[in-house]
């Protein structure tokens, strides 16, 4: 099978897993059910990811691939870490607040067995946060700031509760006029509390 013919095949798998998720949460989302919504055979799936919590952290790992290859592209290149930042908070924000992202939470804060939510760990944040890391320590160099106070006000600036409201139905999405906004505005009080660590 063909590179292009496997992405196609794990776009119809990942597209029954999410509609199988929505319907039955992630108890009911067995493979089979996965393998038979996307008329795949049950073995094909086993092959390709090991188990379900394989299948479930390609997909969030799928869902993360642009914030992460934009933080992988900023790392290698040394590009400045500000234009950086501008390019990813869209990116960022659309991704954590998209339907697959918080179908998957609302799936792992009804799963009592915990497994979804450490595979959604795994899988998007313990791959995307070490990047951020390094991102926030870059623009922390000439303010003395600690990187890790930087991330923190980064993400609160520009998610805040959003995510939580999004999962408990509290909230809509996102229309792309209000992700620019929320953007803007987060990163210039960013830009200011950062500014205001210059020892």
């Amino acid at each position: 099978m063909d590179d292009e013919t496997r992405r196609k095949r794990e776009a119809d798998l990942y597209e029954a897993a999410y509609a199988l998720l929505s319907a039955h949460g992630y108890g009911g989302a067995s493979m089979l059910r996965i393998a038979k919504a996307a008329k795949a055979s049950n073995e094909t799936l086993y092959r390709w990811y090991g188990d379900k919590d394989g299948l479930f952290k390609a997909m969030v790992r799928d869902n993360a691939a642009e914030t992460r290859r934009l933080l992988d592209e900023a790392q290698n290149s040394r590009t400045d870490p500000w234009t950086t930042l501008e390019r990813l908070a869209p990116v960022f924000l659309r991704m954590i607040l998209g339907e697959k992202a918080i179908l998957l939470n609302r799936a792992a804060a009804a799963d009592p067995s915990g497994a979804l939510g450490a595979t959604i760990s795994e899988g998007g944040r313990h791959e995307v946060m070490p990047l951020l890391g390094e991102l926030m320590r870059r623009l922390c160099l000439d303010t003395g700031g600690d990187p890790r106070n930087a991330t923190d006000w980064f993400l609160s600036l520009l998610v805040g509760d959003l995510q939580i409201r999004r999962v408990i139905h509290d909230r809509a999405a996102l229309s792309e006029q209000e992700i620019e906004n929320r953007c803007k505005e987060g990163l210039a009080a960013f830009r200011r509390l950062l500014g205001s660590q210059r020892t």
